[in-house]
């Protein structure tokens, strides 16, 4: 039997997305074990998966301890894996996958660049652009995937796997209106809307659809969700005291929800894979072709200054850091007026 391991350190979408090279990996071997090492607090969405056999997971903070690292590699090393998938294909991941001696290490490495230590047998590279629906990031993926063992039919949507107690979560069954789930921070102060605008939505939402509010954001961040809530001028229609700490918690409860208004993250990805609509926001530096995955306009459609205003800026793959750093007058820039153009057919297509 086959061991695999997929090394996918980095945040919850990106493990999500990551989840597809074990739903194509087994296509091709099915009779393999495979492995996913991630960070602690992204392991809720590649739970109960039935691709992936063993979840193996590590601190951030830990990892990044250069002791830490070793021992981690020296760990890995010992397992004896067969193939290691690098998606990453930073610092961290290459020093393990090049410590690990496993006979097939595939990751990423860019055109016209050298690596100082040979971390992989099977170097891709990367997508110039994006080809498909799904968006250039679950493009590159299954190319990841597709570049060493050829798929016949690859799997190129994200899913997530249940238990029937989760299916059944009732926390909103005293509501009768539809249910939804907005994202007021995003997961950086760099990927949150100011706060004006996102009240201000909120205000047009609750004035003028019979629905109820739920608030994402993280456990951290409940003050400032606080102070949000405090602003809004219908706080009867939100739902302030239902709220789910973990990943598991929030898959639930979205799956209960109506459709998700988000700023382009982790659970706008949960909620595609739940097959909810979603209507993303876009941080002024995120490349959207990159992340848009899925969008027809109907049921998944966003927003993107740059699409609106393009005259405004430019954002390349160069300068999009530039911009992270201090995207306020860009986001400023963002009105609600130009997010209401858009998000106003979308919620009478699906709220009836």
């Amino acid at each position: 039997m086959k061991k695999i391991l997929v090394i996918q350190n980095k945040r919850i979408g990106d493990v999500l997305i990551a989840s597809l090279i074990a739903a194509n990996i087994k296509k091709i071997i099915p009779n393999s074990r495979i492995d996913y090492f991630v960070y602690d607090y992204t392991t809720g969405v590649i739970e109960n998966n039935p691709n992936i056999d063993r979840i193996i997971p590590l601190k951030e903070k830990e990892l990044k301890k250069i002791s830490n690292l070793i021992k981690t590699a020296w760990h890995i090393r010992k397992e004896n894996y067969d193939i290691i998938f690098d998606p990453y294909s930073k610092f961290q991941s290459k020093f393990i996958s090049f410590f690990s001696k496993a006979g097939i290490r595939v990751g990423y490495q860019k055109k016209g660049k050298t690596s100082i230590i040979n971390s992989y047998t099977h170097k891709v590279h990367p997508l110039d652009k994006k080809t498909l629906p799904c968006g250039k990031s679950i493009e590159e993926r299954v190319h990841l995937v597709n570049s060493v063992f050829p798929l016949e039919t690859p799997v190129y949507k994200p899913k997530l796997y249940l238990t029937d107690t989760e299916k059944s979560y009732s926390k909103l069954n005293n509501y009768s209106k539809p249910v939804i789930m907005v994202g007021i921070l995003g997961s950086t102060p760099q990927k949150s809307m100011p706060y004006p605008y996102i009240i201000a939505l909120i205000d047009y939402i609750t004035s003028n659809f019979e629905v109820n509010i739920m608030f994402n954001y993280a456990p951290n961040q409940k003050a400032e969700a606080a102070k949000i809530f405090e602003a809004c001028k219908q706080k009867e229609r939100i739902i302030f005291d239902i709220y789910e700490s973990n990943i598991r918690g929030f898959i639930s409860l979205m799956n209960q929800c109506e459709l998700l208004i988000a700023n382009e993250g982790g659970s706008i990805h949960i909620a595609k894979a739940l097959d909810k609509p979603t209507f993303t926001i876009f941080s002024p530096y995120i490349l959207k072709s990159d992340w848009a995955s899925f969008e027809d306009g109907k049921l998944h459609t966003s927003v993107h200054l740059l699409d609106e205003k393009p005259d405004l800026f430019s954002i390349s793959r160069k300068d999009r850091r530039k911009i992270e750093k201090n995207p306020t007058f860009l986001y400023n820039q963002l009105t609600p007026e130009i997010i209401l153009k858009k998000l106003i057919p979308f919620l009478k297509h699906h709220v009836k």
